[in-house]
């Protein structure tokens, strides 16, 4: 007989399957109605398929050495299962990969799951109908003997139906209801389907916002799920098609750092607005029918919030107050379900009804048209926590599967909460580190996304917690002994450790998880973007393990101190805004850290400096805070629409709402808003580094002065397209023609830093710059290096007072207006367009030079200039020819064409100026006396 498998029979041998309390008697009881297998034909659908013992009959020896059976054929071993109507006789399956995989050679879908504290385990299929009804299909039980390999359980199924779902049941010890050592730190629960770690794509619900079942009675443990807002989910079955997408010879993008606009944005808030006119509001495809309008704009590289798997009703519950009934959502996303899963609710696929093999498809697609478009994809990633929570939260998958090694936990199995949400993923564990880089790896190969922004990073640095394992008897049915008690590994003062002495928690100076993805072959070119600090106060901006300039950083000081300097803030600000303007050398080339910088003058320093200006992620405004229109229009935030009483949300927003609170009709407070919107949007597109802008800041989206609106999935973190359209400010163009101004300068996209011969700084003098406390003008030259020569003249006025500034003199060359945010749109950019004739340009820039020949300009209070270096003869011979075209301006002016508002215009708003200050009306006529000067030469 070939080695033929026999069911075990009454009590001769153990049950493979050994549960907890009644689970390993019934399991028994089943064994013993057991017969002996014979070719196995597939019965009708069933609720349970039992896994038994078996016993392989002794091999006769032989003079010679048997043949090694390949590793691929003992996975390939039929085991003893049985068939059903849904696939056929189980096999042995493989230990790798993790996770559902297709195996093609054997026509089969290998599964296999690790888990170290695991006692028994099963696999748990559902078809969708069953799923919603919270109850399974088959449960395959799987064998330590057959199915197991080392901590991997595994099992493959041939010709299995693939429209079917799955998950596991994994039981094991659980602290709160074993008491014993060994039990502490566990949270195994065998009334609960977990869903894979490795799982590829998850269904739970189809649409975005839609309920679970409510008729279930989640309270009744043959159901499964939580409530309808956690109804059960199951992860799709692997295709033989899976890999079958067309990329049309799509390759890695691999854009300079240094040439990066990065748009920080939302897959649905982007297009579910009823005005965006899609086809598929709100999902993937939906972005993809808006990407042009994203080339347009200039960005060369889209930051998606959160697009793994997560639950959008986590929080879903009526808002206190709200006059419309809305409910709060987990909108934003940072709140991880599964790593390798695409949010199914962004699909349009999955609206539709498709299969998880759409979903990724619909992913590959958008990432496949971004990168025709010139466009990179980075993934906004969550690895310091997931949505399991605290020991109150729900039991999804991590927890129930290997709590003690997927998460960050105290001697007695309390969750260290470095990361704000109730739990801490435990990063540095090196089971948890290989799947964490395996995801990196999995969305670059399979869906060949650019880069990665990882929210909290700091916690990626902290030390792991570690527990002692207990050895299994070899006695079947005996309990596990081991040398020690199975506890948590402590030092002399009963702090919870790595295993190796380190305290968890402690910051590493060398974190294994951050080298591992920094050295990866496979994540190489891939830009990696750390949010380097976490909510229990590690702050590692300038000093995050870089590994060779590998990272770049989310820079919130330059975002606080252009915020300070803007407004007009006395203090250090000058300088430090220059500092933030030459790409922060203070933080990333200097290798002295400030005093009170704790973590630089500890474990940081090694990472302190020496590192280029690309390592710093310029940003103003992101999601979590006040959009730019919200800066300048709100002193205090405003959150009363979350149902919080305002409690919610960041107090110190560094914000001024330019002397209004909130929407007002004052026409001097709009206008100084208009320009302080367009000061910020100079400083950062002008700024060494690389520009982030958020989502709607480009033209001028208000999320009227809530700063915190992660549960709103409302026109608050909506893109209104006829706001976008209408552009009645003229600010999306602003931006626009800005983006297009940087991309072409690459004097403002260095890959190293200025010196003395780069820059000179300057103040209402040339050369005379005023770094004092008080000081409200910073303004400088850049030179352009080349053979062309020129460069840029830059001025920033933030204080209440106008500000006539001396130019620096260049040898046989003239400054020419670029950029004046002082003046109304179209003239407050000079570049012509659609909006502004190449004509009218020219004579803008004429008028300008009536001043800027003279070696000087006039700023507005909060203003900003742009002047751009031209060879003298370009200025004089545009002086030549506008002589033949005075006449044809000089009425177009009178009868109020497009030059410039008419002196009429210019009256009524210094009138509305004048009663609102008495000091406005110099300002305003000081500022445009070139304009004046010019309509009253005609």
């Amino acid at each position: 007989m070939d080695a033929q498998l026999i069911r075990s029979g009454g009590g001769q041998h153990a049950h493979c399957f050994r549960g907890r309390k009644g689970a390993h008697k019934t399991s028994v009881a089943t064994a013993m109605n057991a017969r002996t297998i014979g070719q196995p034909t597939r019965p009708s659908r069933s609720t349970s398929v039992v896994c038994q013992s078996a016993v392989q009959l002794e091999i006769p020896k032989t003079a010679t050495m048997p043949r090694q059976m390949p590793a691929t054929s003992i996975a390939l071993v039929p085991v003893v299962q049985e068939a059903t109507v849904s696939y056929d006789k189980p096999l042995r399956g493989s230990p790798t990969p993790l996770g559902a995989t297709y195996n093609k050679e054997a026509g089969a879908i290998n599964f296999a799951i690790a888990s170290q504290g695991a006692e028994a385990v099963k696999l748990v299929l559902f078809t969708e109908d069953d799923l919603a009804l919270g109850k399974s299909t088959y449960e395959i039980e799987l064998c330590p003997i057959n199915n197991k390999t080392g901590d991997v359980w595994h099992i493959a199924l041939p010709g299995c139906d693939n429209s079917l779902l799955y998950g596991y049941r994994v039981l094991g010890p659980n602290q709160e209801d074993d008491k014993s050592a060994g039990a502490v730190g566990h949270k195994f629960d065998e009334t609960q389907v977990i869903i894979d770690p490795c799982a590829r794509a998850i269904l739970s619900r189809r649409r975005y916002g839609e309920l679970g079942p409510a008729h279930l009675d989640y309270k009744d443990p043959k159901v499964l799920g939580l409530a309808p807002t956690w109804p059960q989910a199951a992860a799709f079955l692997p295709k033989a098609t899976d890999d079958e997408f067309d990329w049309e010879g799509d390759r890695p993008l691999d854009l300079p750092t240094e040439d990066l606009v990065i748009y920080e944005m939302h897959v649905r808030g982007f297009t579910v607005h009823p005005s965006s006119g899609v086809q598929a509001p709100g999902t993937y495809l939906g972005l993809i029918e808006k990407l042009d309008y994203l080339k347009a704009l200039g960005v060369n590289a889209i930051e998606l919030l959160p697009t793994f798997e997560f639950n959008e009703l986590e929080y879903y519950s009526p808002i206190p107050g709200s006059p419309t009934g809305e409910h709060r959502f987990n909108f934003w996303g940072y709140s991880t379900v599964n790593f390798f899963s695409p949010m199914a609710r962004y699909s349009f696929a999955i609206a539709s009804g498709a299969d998880g093999s759409a979903l990724q498809q619909e992913f590959k697609l958008l990432v496949r048209e971004a990168h025709k478009r010139g466009i990179e994809v980075i993934l906004d990633v969550v690895f310091n926590h997931t949505a399991e929570g605290n020991e109150m939260g729900p039991t999804l998958s991590f927890r129930g599967l290997d709590n003690r090694v997927y998460y960050m936990l105290a001697p007695l199995g309390e969750y260290y909460n470095y990361s704000g949400c109730g739990n801490t993923l435990n990063c540095n564990h090196p089971t948890v580190r290989k799947m964490i880089v395996d995801c990196l790896r999995y969305w670059v190969t399979e869906y060949h996304v650019d880069g990665f922004r990882f929210d909290l990073a700091s916690i990626m640095t902290r030390a792991h917690s570690a527990w002692h394992t207990a050895t299994p008897s070899t006695t079947p049915a005996a309990p596990p002994t081991a040398l020690h008690s199975g506890g948590a590994i402590v030092d002399e003062a009963g702090l919870m450790t790595d295993g190796a002495g380190v305290p968890t928690g402690t910051p590493l100076s060398d974190p294994p998880l951050v080298a591992a993805i920094s050295e990866d072959p496979i994540l190489r070119n891939t830009k990696m973007i750390a949010e380097a600090w976490d909510c229990d106060g590690l702050y590692q901006v300038g000093a995050f393990p870089h590994y060779g300039g590998r990272w770049s950083e989310w820079n919130g000081g330059f975002r606080d101190t252009v915020r300070q300097f803007l407004k007009g803030t006395d203090g250090p600000w000058a300088g430090n805004f220059a500092s933030a303007l030459c790409g922060s050398p203070n933080l990333y080339a200097n290798t002295h850290p400030a005093e009170t910088d704790w973590w630089a003058n500890n474990g940081g320093r090694r990472w302190r400096g020496n590192r280029n200006p690309t390592a710093s992620i310029n940003f103003v405004s992101a999601h979590d805070g006040f959009t730019l229109a919200d800066l300048v229009a709100f002193n205090e935030k405003h959150n009363e629409a979350n149902g919080e009483s305002n409690r919610d949300g960041e107090s110190h927003n560094l914000s001024w709402n330019c002397g209004v609170e909130g929407p007002t009709e004052r026409m001097d407070v709009n206008r100084l808003r208009q320009r302080q919107m367009r000061n910020f949007q100079c400083a950062l597109l002008l700024a060494h580094g690389v520009p982030m802008l958020q989502m709607g800041d480009e033209f001028g989206h208000s999320k009227k002065g809530n700063n915190n609106t992660y549960c709103h999935d409302s026109e608050l973190n909506w893109v209104d397209w006829e706001q976008v359209n209408a552009d009645q400010e003229g600010f999306a163009r602003f931006t626009r023609l800005l983006i297009a101004f940087r991309l072409k300068h690459p004097e403002l996209r260095r890959t190293t830093y200025v010196n003395d011969n780069d820059i000179q700084w300057h103040g209402e003098a040339a050369f005379k710059p005023d770094w004092s406390d008080s000081s409200r003008l910073v303004a400088y030259t850049l030179k352009k290096h080349g053979p062309q020569g020129g460069g840029l003249y830059v001025a920033f006025n933030t204080g209440h007072t106008p500000k006539v500034v001396e130019l620096p003199t260049w040898q046989g060359r003239a400054w020419r207006l670029v950029v004046d945010t002082g003046k109304l749109t179209p003239f407050d950019i000079l570049i012509p367009d659609t909006d502004l004739a190449p004509e009218e340009a020219k004579q803008a820039q004429l008028a300008a030079s009536m001043w800027t020949a003279g070696g000087y300009y006039s700023m507005l209070p909060w203003s900003c200039i742009i002047l751009e270096s031209v060879p003298e003869e370009k200025l004089s011979s545009l002086r030549a020819r506008t002589r033949d075209e005075i006449p044809k301006l000089t009425a177009a002016a009178k009868k109020g064409g497009p030059l410039t508002p008419t002196p009429q215009q210019q009256q009524q708003q210094r009138a509305a100026k004048r009663a609102a200050s008495p000091s406005g009306l110099m300002n305003e006529i000081r500022a445009s006396k070139a304009a004046v000067e010019l309509q009253d030469s005609f």
